[in-house]
């Protein structure tokens, strides 16, 4: 079974113990996958997810366009005039100018914020897309394509773009709200190191000789507590 597959079934179970899901956070090897954003979507649950380059897309003003009828065979059925862009390629035509300084929450290095702290900072693209793609299309309903955000970091020291991701988050969002809740990919792993180092779950190592010896170590360790 794939692993995007299985994340959606981890996410119903979740749902199935009354749990709420308010949002979903993914890298790009998920948010890649146009049948997990679906799969999200079909549930109802608003996502913010990483991005490579070469998923494509239209500008959220870009509208189909039905050709004329040249009275022989098929009447032309209505599709987007221009061809659709990558994501990088849309966030660079945006321009530099149009990134915008972004401070999302302090680091554990020394700096000058009230708390000694350095915040972590960076300049960030916020655009209006329509996501393409044939799987995408095969997907949608008439022939208007969802439009959503595509979030790029573009560093000022950096020639473009540098991460991306697309969120199905209302078109009112502000942007310090995206690139918060896209930056809190930091803290999933955090809290995940932790799991495995802290509380053992790396011990745990399946089929092999020292996750045997691990559980039988541990096991009777914990049985005599």
């Amino acid at each position: 079974m794939e692993k995007w597959q299985l994340a959606l079934d981890m996410i119903d179970e979740t749902r199935s113990w009354g749990v709420d899901v308010p949002l979903v956070l993914a890298d790009a090897g998920y948010g890649d996958t146009v049948a997990f954003r679906s799969g999200l979507n079909q549930r109802g649950l608003r996502h913010v997810v990483g991005m490579s380059t070469t998923p494509t897309a239209h500008p959220a003003a870009a509208s189909p366009v039905t050709p004329p009828y040249s009275g022989i065979g098929r009447r032309p059925v209505a599709r987007y005039p221009d061809p659709a862009r990558s994501v990088k390629t849309l966030a660079i035509e945006a321009g530099r100018g149009s990134a915008k300084p972004v401070s999302w929450r302090e680091g554990s290095r020394p700096g000058k914020a009230r708390t000694g702290l350095k915040r972590m900072y960076s300049r960030f693209v916020a655009l209006r897309i329509r996501p393409a793609g044939r799987e995408i299309r095969d997907a949608t309903e008439g022939v208007e394509l969802t439009e959503c955000w595509l979030l790029a970091e573009w560093p000022a020291k950096e020639a473009e773009p540098v991460q991306f991701w697309l969120s199905d988050l209302p078109a009112g969002t502000p942007l310090i709200t995206l690139v918060r809740l896209a930056k809190l990919r930091w803290r999933i792993e955090h809290d995940y190191r932790e799991m495995k180092q802290a509380l053992g779950l790396a011990h745990f190592e399946g089929r092999t000789f020292n996750g045997w010896h691990h559980h039988v170590t541990l096991a009777p360790r914990a049985a005599c507590q």
